[in-house]
């Protein structure tokens, strides 16, 4: 017959009286941290089907359930209780299985948008990070920030009207700038005009371009469009991508007679022997990185040319004003000049 044991007793109720506390103490508790968690999840979880809708609607494309559960990567018992959340707060409609974007769901997919694009604007002129990081980055600080906050760094960035991929940035009041502009696909030979916007999803046609090194701003002639390949010239290279990369190009078309594209080129391709004057630097280059090449001599007007060739291929050193400046070809892709014969 077991016998009663107040040490055990004791033992046991502080415990119990433990578990208790870091179950539930305020703020800290593991109850809470599930539960703030969970609210997290479910406002990211909204957030992304709003941009998601948004986005699909602006192309007039469908939108229903089952398309939400396989694109986004969340639980699919998380994603059907924010459709109802969302349902409940007017934010969105169904129509059988079709989903649609209210007025109100609108308005906040409007918000997060201009948080991201902002976002992107600023790990470009800001930070040293590469432009392939730049989405993904904002895919998760876009959920950061409230309306102040947002509109003081749009503030801190002087209230920029598109991003760096040329998308348009939303104003406050969700008002936006207009791309003028057509998918390079739909170009005629012979063709000149400018890169206007880089779409950067889906990701692995964005890297493709990005593995090609064409750069927003650049001018171009269209040298061959069909339905196998489509080939351009531009800053002194020739680039030759499938119809399905190209289709993420958008081109402003300019007039023959404005601009001489054949003179323009990249100092990576200026030859030993070579001599070119600056015409100026890509708008690819941003921030920091433009200021440090301005800083070292590379203004428009600066005679320049081959100091040093790499005999392993980077960095090459350039003569610039009496002074050898080593560069890396992506750093030289982005100096463009005028090669003097």
């Amino acid at each position: 017959m077991s016998t009663y044991n107040p040490l055990n007793a004791l033992l046991i109720f502080l415990g119990f009286s433990t578990l208790i506390y870091f179950l539930f103490r305020p703020t800290k508790g593991w109850f809470w941290i599930i539960k703030n968690n969970y609210r997290i999840n479910e406002k990211i979880v909204i957030e992304d089907i709003l941009k998601l809708l948004f986005h699909s609607e602006d192309s007039e494309k469908i939108v229903n359930t089952n398309d939400l559960t396989r694109i986004l990567d969340f639980d699919n018992s998380l994603i059907i209780a924010s459709i109802e959340k969302m349902t409940a707060k007017n934010l969105i409609s169904l129509d059988g299985e079709q989903l649609k974007l209210k007025p109100l769901g609108r308005e906040y997919a409007l918000r997060i948008i201009r948080m991201h694009r902002l976002w992107e604007k600023f790990l470009a002129e800001k930070t040293g990070y590469d432009k392939s990081e730049w989405h993904g980055r904002a895919e998760q600080k876009e959920h950061e920030l409230n309306a102040e906050e947002t509109n003081l760094l749009a503030s801190k960035l002087g209230n920029p009207q598109f991003d760096p991929h040329g998308d348009p940035i939303p104003s406050r009041t969700g008002e936006m700038q207009t791309v003028n502009g057509v998918p390079l696909t739909t170009l005629a030979v012979n063709t000149i005009g400018k890169i206007i916007h880089i779409e950067d999803e889906p990701e692995i046609i964005y890297k493709q371009i990005l593995a090609e090194n064409i750069h927003i701003g650049s001018h171009i002639r269209v040298l061959e469009n069909n339905n196998t390949r489509v080939s351009f010239f531009s800053e002194g290279e020739e680039f030759k991508l499938a119809p399905i990369v190209a289709g993420n190009l958008t081109i402003s078309i300019l007039k023959k007679d404005i601009i001489n594209e054949e003179n323009i080129a990249r100092l990576s391709n200026l030859k030993e022997n070579e001599t070119a004057s600056i015409i100026g630097i890509s708008k690819e280059s941003r921030g920091e990185n433009r200021r440090r090449l301005l800083d070292l001599g590379f203004v428009k007007g600066a005679t320049v040319s081959i100091d040093l060739l790499n005999p392993l291929g980077e960095p090459n050193a350039y003569l610039i004003k009496g002074t050898a400046i080593a560069l890396r070809n992506n750093q030289a892709s982005k100096i463009l000049i005028k090669k003097i014969n």
